[in-house]
């Protein structure tokens, strides 16, 4: 994602957001800034966290935010990286793409030697073509596209972005995921498939579903699709519910799954409810639990995973922040450990910080990671993507609960 503005502005901001990290759902305890109690002789290392803090997605960029905060606050607090504490800069692009590329240039200009960043999909890919010609370090917990780390022509990879890497897994494999899922597991037979246009993400995940249950055999008997500024699906579902499918896929985020929820049962659409992981937080929003029972969605971790990084981590994050951390806050504090690793090499190595040598020195390291994290254990094919496997988590009883890895 990417982001443009006025360094005047830029610098309001960051001061603003530095005294005070919006929570990523209400109820929780707001951000506190990383530490940064080390003395200026030690030397500081700046990094850039360029996110929706407020907007329509602002409940992403706020998760992101806290457990990237909550990353480098634990870091710090152990003495920093080799001694030196690490200064996190933040930048609220609002969700629009031209506003993050100018998010990405007062970041720069502010000295910062790496990027968490951004998002979601749009403002990440607005932002990635130039962060490439200046070889910044770049690591997204959330943006799923396969456009955000590779050049691509169609569904063909034209070139990779070296320095753009994940810590979340790519559309097309959660459309694969759960198309794979409905067939294999759920036993359906027929399905439909319901996205926006306008939205990479909705379209790459709806794409590769399809693309998977033509190979698995799970007819698709309806298409439809909408704008991304739609409020109103009545006709698309009403025409999904003529099909009958027996299962339904909504690759969307949780706002508009939200929306679309009181209209397909008005629609006399019933089906078993698939996602992807943009329905992270749909309880949250949704008007009544009960239009989503037995739904179930892809996402790249789940609270109640019992392995000791995750147990760990949500103990953590509990008392930090008084609620849940949701899938976003535990992909970003695993983007923020991963990018804190290669910088430490990149520091040990003796380069300036910011050169070009220093910046590739960070990249190469991020390349070769190789470590557990909270979502997963962590290691990255040739597209920067990272390999690991997915929870898929049920709505069930009013409550999201994890099913179990698939």
């Amino acid at each position: 994602m990417k982001r443009f503005a006025t360094k005047a502005i830029a610098v309001v901001l960051a001061v603003v957001f530095v005294m005070s990290f919006v929570a990523c759902s209400g109820g929780e305890k707001k951000a506190e800034p990383a530490a940064e109690t080390k003395t200026e002789a030690a030397g500081t290392i700046k990094v850039g966290v360029l996110a929706p803090l407020t907007g329509a997605v602002a409940e992403y960029g706020n998760a992101v935010n806290n457990g990237v905060v909550m990353y480098f606050d634990e870091l710090n607090a152990k003495g920093g990286i080799n001694g030196k504490q690490v200064e996190l800069i933040p930048y609220d692009e609002e969700g629009d793409a031209v506003k993050a590329v100018t998010g990405y240039n007062s970041l720069v200009d502010q000295g910062v030697v790496a990027i968490v960043g951004d998002v979601t999909t749009g403002p990440t890919v607005a932002v990635v073509v130039e962060s490439q010609a200046d070889g910044m370090p770049m690591i997204t917990a959330s943006a799923t596209a396969a456009s955000v780390t590779c050049q691509m022509d169609g569904d063909k990879v034209v070139a990779v972005y070296e320095n753009m890497f994940r810590s979340c897994f790519i559309d097309p494999f959660q459309g694969e995921k759960m198309a794979a899922f409905a067939k294999e597991v759920l036993g359906a037979k027929t399905a439909a498939v319901i996205y926006n246009t306008g939205l990479d993400y909705s379209v790459g995940c709806a794409e590769s579903f399809q693309t998977k249950a033509a190979e698995v055999g799970l007819e698709v008997v309806a298409v439809e699709s909408y704008s991304n500024d739609a409020v109103d699906f009545q006709g698309q579902l009403t025409n999904i519910a003529a099909k009958s499918p027996e299962v339904m896929f909504v690759p969307d985020y949780y706002s508009v799954v939200a929306l679309m929820a009181p209209q397909a049962a008005a629609a006399g659409l019933s089906t078993t409810l698939l996602g992807s992981d943009g329905w992270d937080t749909v309880l949250d929003v949704v008007t009544d639990a009960a239009l989503l029972e037995g739904a179930y969605y892809c996402s790249g971790y789940s609270p109640d995973d019992t392995r000791e990084e995750v147990l760990t981590f949500v103990k953590n994050y509990q008392a930090k922040f008084g609620a849940t951390p949701n899938m976003f806050s535990a992909q970003a504090y695993d983007a923020a450990m991963i990018m804190a690793a290669a910088i430490e090499k990149a520091e040990a190595s003796g380069a300036k910080a910011g050169s070009a040598e220093y910046k590739a020195a960070v990249i190469a390291a991020m390349k070769a990671t190789d470590m557990n994290c909270v979502t997963g254990h962590v290691t990255y094919d040739q597209y920067n993507n990272p390999e690991k496997s997915a929870a898929i988590i049920k709505i069930e009883g009013g409550a999201a609960k994890y099913w179990g890895n698939y």
